[in-house]
């Protein structure tokens, strides 16, 4: 057995670290609600991986030394920095527009496209029934953006683009994780990030004041560990044992949103949301059924 597949014979320590994931992401999405629309989305992305490049240092010392962030796969990374990049602006971008529960409502289309992405970047087979649960989930989404629910503007645009973005993304870690390190991927992708909106900040920059800035302790906190959590997840469960995990995020996004902003989803959404996570849930059950037989 290969050291990936190895890793991966470990599911409760996955699902651990993904539930901490979830709610790390969760906290980092409603920091950045507070902070998106009153500073440049360039600069709320670099907030977010602030942080960062210094946790996965500090990982680096007690996993044995900096040489352990060296990569055989710059051009992985920098796809993944890309893809990761893709997803903070534009779902940063759609919260300027949309409610943080309906935002991560329509982001949860995510792993569908996953799905779909594993053909090429993983070579697996997606047969005709896993695609027709494809179609019928962004039916879902459309049932979101009817005019009695969301809405088809520039947010539910924004938010189905982080969507893709992180279907990319994860798929890429996937790849990556059998390989690399979860520090090291931390590492260069926020490296990589910071330094290409790094270039967009001359052309609007926004002094945080006051309590913004323990706004900015939070985004960027709980986005350095849930960066790194994502990694570790992927790297000890199967995508489709954890992936149903992200319906958890609207919970805390329902919760978050109510308190800070008094928001909730409405019908609508949540029904949208149920044939999402009916078809994501048909999806990981043949997954898994397919990995038995195959074993038998």
């Amino acid at each position: 057995m290969s050291p990936a597949a190895e890793l991966r014979r470990q599911p409760m320590l996955g699902l651990a670290y993904m539930v901490v994931t979830v709610f790390m992401f969760s906290a980092m999405d409603a920091a950045a609600k507070g902070l998106a629309g009153r500073y440049p989305l360039a600069e709320v992305v670099i907030f977010s991986r602030l942080v960062s490049p210094f946790f996965a240092l500090g990982v680096a010392a007690h996993k044995g030394g900096l040489r352990t962030l060296w990569t055989r796969h710059p051009g992985w990374h920098a796809a993944r920095a890309v893809a990761n990049g893709v997803t903070l602006a534009t779902f940063f971008g759609a919260l300027i527009f949309l409610p943080l529960a309906d935002t991560v409502a329509l982001t949860f289309v995510s792993p569908l496209i996953m799905c779909a992405m594993a053909v090429p970047f993983l070579g697996e087979r997606v047969g005709w029934r896993r695609w027709i649960a494809i179609v019928v989930g962004f039916l879902g989404v459309l049932v979101i953006v009817q005019p009695s629910g969301t809405g088809f503007g520039w947010g539910a645009l924004l938010a189905i683009g982080a969507a893709f973005g992180d279907a990319l993304g994860i798929n890429i870690t996937r790849r990556m994780s059998g390989s690399e390190s979860s520090h090291s991927m931390l590492f260069w992708s926020s490296i990589l990030i910071i330094a290409g909106f790094g270039l967009l900040l001359p052309f609007g920059w926004v002094t945080p004041q006051g309590q913004d800035w323990w706004i900015i302790a939070v985004l960027a906190g709980a986005g350095s560990l849930a960066q790194f959590g994502l990694a570790q997840a992927f790297r000890y469960g199967e995508v489709s044992l954890l992936a149903p995990l992200e319906y958890s995020a609207l919970v805390w996004a329902t919760l978050l949103g109510f308190i800070f902003w008094h928001e909730l989803p409405g019908m609508v959404v949540l029904a949208g949301v149920a044939i999402i996570v009916a078809s994501s849930a048909y999806v990981a059950h043949h997954e898994a059924r397919g990995r038995v037989d195959k074993a038998v």
